[in-house]
């Protein structure tokens, strides 16, 4: 039995000498080792050597065991540091450099900053609201009703099943959310009614199972603005935008508003200035965002008294203003990472 434990460990001891990657390493380790393996069936003939050898049968046996598990770890350790794969370089990445300039903020940040602090001169505060919503906050108290095809799921990303659930979750697909909690929270605190003027922007990501192309991403970032005070009107609408995108783009801004319709807003309108992305390109009119005056359907769900109260709302893609201002022509170079396009804008 001696001797064949003996040989049991230098045959083992010069097979796992020969393993050379992972694979055979593993393949080693179920054939000695493991369960069914030639260290098992050794211990399994134990019961019958004689009595009076069985502690030096038994003392070989746990040394040849511990040698062959040592031996297995330090191969183990050997191949697992080795490299595997020949490392490929990138021609098309950035080169190495020995040191990097200051950072700098990306830009869909610095153009949200940008549009707080104008509107924050005109008097706007800052609200925000969850990503995560319910169809009540994102459809419902905006006046769209079941059956709109703006609640189709094929248009939004539901986190619960429409059809089971009475008030299914969703990642929100617009900020105008975030209006219906300010006002919701501007009720509760005046006691069931509304107290004091409501003058807000709500900056956040959006979803929408979009197709990906220049100007649509599935994730986007969009600024809500709301105002409601006694007696807003259109005119305080366009004066606002107004200020908003000469103070953002320069006093020689071309704007447009276009009439259109949004079932939270009545009048509702269509707002776009004149850009031009590239040299190459010609100047056309790109399409900002929406606005209008609030439906009174949407202040009694927020419980606002229509009769006392007006206001105006409006939203906009903040990665459409970035791309209008800095001349960028695909959105997709903002999500792309690349520190290339970091670098310049």
């Amino acid at each position: 039995m001696l001797d064949t434990l003996d040989q049991l460990q230098s045959t083992a001891l010069a097979t796992l000498a020969v393993a050379a990657d992972a694979e055979a390493l593993e393949a080693w380790r179920l054939a000695t080792l493991g369960p069914s393996g030639s260290v098992k069936a050794v211990l399994g003939s134990f019961k019958d050597v004689p009595k009076d050898q069985k502690p030096a049968v038994g003392a070989k046996l746990n040394e040849v065991r511990s040698t062959l598990e040592s031996a297995f770890a330090a191969k183990k350790s050997q191949i697992g540091t080795a490299p595997k794969v020949e490392e490929l370089i990138d021609v098309t990445e950035p080169g190495l450099v020995t040191s990097f300039g200051p950072g700098k903020r990306h830009i869909i940040t610095r153009v949200r900053d940008e549009l707080v602090a104008v509107f924050a001169r005109m008097g706007f505060d800052v609200a925000d609201g969850p990503e995560l919503e319910d169809d009540d906050h994102n459809f419902v108290k905006l006046n769209i009703p079941p059956g709109h095809p703006a609640r189709d799921p094929s248009d939004n990303f539901y986190v619960d099943d429409p059809a089971k659930v009475a008030s299914p979750r969703m990642l929100r697909s617009q900020t105008s959310t975030v209006q219906v909690r300010v006002m919701e929270e501007m009720v509760k605190r005046g006691g069931g009614t509304l107290r004091e003027p409501i003058r807000i922007v709500a900056p956040g990501r959006v979803y929408r199972p979009d197709t990906v192309d220049a100007t649509h991403s599935f994730m986007f970032h969009q600024i809500e603005g709301l105002y409601v005070d006694r007696g807003v009107n259109m005119s305080d609408l366009k004066t606002t935008l107004f200020h908003f995108i000469r103070a953002y783009f320069g006093k020689n801004a071309e704007i447009r508003f276009t009439p259109t319709f949004y079932p939270f807003t009545e009048p509702s309108a269509q707002f776009e200035i004149k850009v031009q992305l590239r040299p190459d390109l010609p100047e056309r009119w790109m399409e900002l965002g929406g606005c209008g005056m609030v439906d009174p359907n949407v202040f009694e769900a927020c419980g606002v008294d229509p009769e006392e109260w007006t206001g105006f709302a409006f939203g906009f893609g903040v990665e459409r203003l970035a791309m209008g201002k800095y001349g960028i022509p695909d959105i997709r170079l903002m999500f792309a990472n690349d520190i290339r396009f970091l670098e310049q804008v």
